[in-house]
């Protein structure tokens, strides 16, 4: 179907022309699933709950959300299926029989999808050389947001924001608050937000005003672990990942940190075992299942490894998310 601007697909949503499939692909978390959710407002009020169906990505079969497609609408034109977290479902950690069941199911719906049905994947991006990817970037609508790659990019980021919130601000502290974030959506989205509430009513953001909403704590390089993983440079990645601990990092934060790298900046065959370690470090953590430096250290170690360097040659062997 091609690429859609997300102001194309509102409009679409609006004047009830929507198209069969759907691929709304970003790192921004909040903007994908906001955008998703606007298709909800298709469907009539009254019947949105015998229309509408909802899966995450790692918790449904492939084959679940095409049953939720076929099914007919109730007293409607169309039924609505929304996959969050679909790059789970598309490029599973552990393949088999009944993935490429399920693969090669969704390939014969992609070739005749049903007009009843707007279905719709919500996913962090993905893969492009997999046969499946290949078909649904050619049969779906893909909708992008905007590439945020750089703190120059976060930079204009945070200026539009606030620009488009009425607000003048002072290019230092856009400077300032672009190199303390770094290139992540959705930290970006969360502490422009809170800048926002800071300032109230106030008709400018000022140096001052980023300073305080910023915090102390970011005061070291935020980004120098990142860039250290993404050389493979393990042992200046621990180096920098203890300082920033030491400077009063909250694990929580530099995790959000390096699950970017594990989407964003690792080799796309080892996304996945990345992403998964990730998860059972933020699981690790949750359950306060061991030393949190510790949990962080070792996640550090692998994804270096999965980057080209240190130890481990291809890494990911899963040790970054258990207890010591």
């Amino acid at each position: 179907m091609g690429s859609a601007a997300p102001e194309a697909v509102r409009a679409q949503i609006a004047g009830g022309s929507i198209d069969p499939v759907y691929l709304i692909l970003s790192d921004d978390e909040q903007w994908k699933l906001a955008l998703a959710a606007e298709f909800e407002q298709a469907l009539d009020e009254g019947l949105r709950a015998f229309n509408l169906a909802r899966f995450h990505g790692g918790e449904a079969a492939l084959g679940e959300v095409l049953d939720a497609a076929r099914t007919l609408p109730l007293m409607a034109p169309r039924r609505v299926v929304i996959v969050s977290h679909a790059e789970r479902l598309l490029q599973p950690s552990r393949e088999g029989a009944a993935t490429a069941r399920d693969a090669a199911e969704l390939e014969a719906y992609l070739e005749d999808p049903l007009p009843h049905a707007a279905l719709v994947f919500v996913s962090a991006p993905l893969d492009e050389r997999r046969r499946l990817n290949k078909q649904l970037l050619r049969s779906a609508t893909v909708v992008r947001s905007v590439a945020i790659q750089t703190v120059a990019d976060a930079q204009r980021w945070i200026r539009t924001r606030l620009q488009s919130a009425g607000k003048r601000v002072e290019p230092e502290a856009v400077r300032l608050l672009g190199e303390r974030i770094g290139p992540d959506p959705n930290r970006l989205r969360d502490e422009t937000e809170r800048l926002l509430l800071y300032v109230g009513e106030q008709a400018a953001v000022s140096l001052q005003d980023a300073r305080e909403v910023a915090g102390p704590a970011a005061a070291y390089d935020n980004w120098a672990v990142t860039r250290a993983i993404e050389r493979g440079d393990t042992a200046t990645a621990l180096r920098q990942l203890d300082l920033a601990l030491e400077q009063g990092a909250e694990p929580y934060m530099v995790l959000g940190q390096l699950a970017w790298v594990a989407r964003s900046r690792l080799p796309a065959p080892r996304i996945p075992g990345a992403i998964d370690v990730v998860f059972r470090t933020d699981a690790a953590l949750k359950r306060s299942a061991g030393d949190r430096r510790l949990l962080l250290e070792r996640l550090v170690v692998e994804l270096c490894a999965a980057a080209g360097g240190g130890r481990g040659g291809s890494g990911l062997r899963g040790r970054a998310g258990q207890a010591p």
